[in-house]
């Protein structure tokens, strides 16, 4: 076999769709497993639908979730220019040869007069598609009209009748009959190619050995490989992937949540987790993990594990992952993560021992490392307001005088320390008659101005000394 060589082919049209990166995800993972190259090729013949610095946004996105790739813009390679409206040539000259052996032909037509078709055959109650008026036209008229700059597309000529076979790695055997085929436009009016042209040029003359991409494209393959047959051209090998799907099981869209990687990128999501989610939704390993590293991912993908179903894009399963990565990290990594967040919400200065003593604290109790900040951002600064629910449920009239106790034994600890406070807080308890859960509360309250986080002794120990006595003297005049 030749070496594998596998592409993703973005349109850049705005964001990097979840779907998008799943497919550029499995193409890496199938590469690297294989020792393949990955290569990254814009595909912008549309010039309807492009949008500036799109093609910079889904470099820099691919390269935050992990996925570098070994040809393409601004990395070169020897099958280049990566970039389809820098190749044009290349497309219009396999469009003449197509013309030249009948395989393909000139067509004329208005957009009133295709829209007159269609609504003509939707009256017919028969599938849309092009009724090859042009092909009745004789070669004197075409050279006529082409001589007079009429405006004209090249459309492929279809066999009309024959079963055309796509043998797909995950779909299996697939078969269409040609005459339900419509008569494709491979160049468009401007001189630009359709998506069908440049991509099977582009694929053969990359050396694309295994095309993987997302199922909506299967329909199409049919007409993907004729051209690879009226070229003489080898063809790669299919895989198309099954859909994503939201939880009420319709097709994965934005009316029903976020679906742009840098939408989970800005909230905090680890571009580990993020690759792991995708992963599974399709791509199963044959047991019961579901905590991969990419280079995990690389060592166990296979296409002949990757399912046809549609796979449900579950919020809540990313979240529980994105925690799971969360506390494989160590503290110092997540230190650097924090940083940045600390600066936005200007709790500077922070010592970075104080912080890591806040990290190894709060960890186990966040998702991502932007709810340090917003569960926890009683660290870095002193609580401005307390929760009226915990006020409600944990501020009785005779908590003025725990706290007031709480105040004077802490003010006398030379060590202020777990077990210290904890002897403190008992002591107090004790002597009041009560259970410890009577001044646990108020002084959570009165320290976080919330009702939960950590635990109690643990959380004071990190704060200190100063900053428990400060907040506890705030609070008994404010909350009394």
């Amino acid at each position: 076999m030749p070496p594998i060589r596998v592409r993703f082919a973005p349109s850049p049209t705005g964001y990097l769709h979840v779907g998008g990166l799943r497919t550029a995800l499995y193409n890496y993972l199938f590469a690297k497993k294989n020792k393949g190259t990955f290569v990254l090729r814009i595909e912008d013949t549309d010039r309807t639908r492009l949008v500036e610095g799109a093609v910079e946004n889904l470099v820099t996105t691919l390269e935050w979730a992990g996925l570098k790739f070994d040809e393409g813009p601004n990395v070169g390679g020897k099958y280049g220019p990566y970039v389809q409206s820098e190749r044009l040539e290349i497309y219009q000259e396999h469009a003449r040869k197509l013309l030249s052996e009948g395989k393909a032909y000139y067509a004329f037509d208005t957009p009133d007069e295709l829209e007159e078709m269609r609504k003509t055959q939707e009256k017919m109650r028969v599938p849309p598609k092009y009724d090859r008026r042009a092909l009745q036209l004789s070669e004197a008229d075409v050279k006529s009209r082409l001589d007079s700059g009429v405006p004209h597309v090249v459309r492929m000529k279809i066999p009309e009748t024959s079963t055309i076979v796509v043998d797909d790695i995950v779909r299996g055997r697939v078969e269409f009959v040609s005459d339900r085929l419509d008569d494709q436009v491979l160049l468009k009016s401007d001189g630009f190619p359709t998506y069908h042209l440049a991509n099977v040029v582009d694929d053969s003359m990359m050396g694309i050995t295994h095309v993987i991409r997302g199922e909506e494209w299967l329909s199409s393959t049919p007409k993907h490989v004729l051209l690879y047959e009226y070229f003489g051209w080898d063809k790669p090998a299919f895989a198309h992937l099954p859909l994503l799907l939201n939880p009420d099981k319709s097709k994965l869209s934005k009316r029903q949540g976020d679906v742009a990687v840098e939408d989970y990128r800005q909230k905090g999501y680890f571009p580990e987790a993020l690759a792991n989610f995708v992963a599974l939704l399709g791509w199963n390993p044959g047991d019961e993990r579901e905590i991969f590293s990419l280079q995990d991912l690389v060592k166990e993908f296979s296409l002949e594990r990757v399912g046809k179903s549609g796979a449900v894009f579950n919020l809540e399963k990313l979240r529980w992952m994105n925690t799971q990565h969360l506390r494989l990290k160590s503290d110092e990594e997540l230190f650097v993560l924090l940083e940045p967040h600390l600066a936005t919400a200007n709790f500077y200065p922070a010592e970075k021992p104080y912080v890591l003593n806040v990290i190894h604290l709060m960890k186990e109790r966040v998702e991502n490392v932007e709810e340090f900040i917003s569960f926890g951002g009683y660290f870095f600064a002193d609580p401005e307001a307390y929760d009226e629910q915990a006020k409600r449920k944990n501020w009785k009239p005779e908590s003025s005088t725990y706290l007031a106790d709480a105040i004077s034994s802490i003010r006398g600890l030379a060590a202020f320390d777990e077990k210290s406070i904890e002897e403190v807080v008992r002591t107090i308890a004790e002597k009041h008659g009560v259970g410890a859960g009577k001044l646990i509360h108020p002084i959570r309250l009165a320290l976080t101005g919330v009702g939960l986080g950590p635990g109690l002794f643990e959380l004071m120990a990190v704060l200190g000394k100063e900053t428990c006595l400060r907040r506890l003297e705030q609070a008994l005049s404010r909350l009394a």
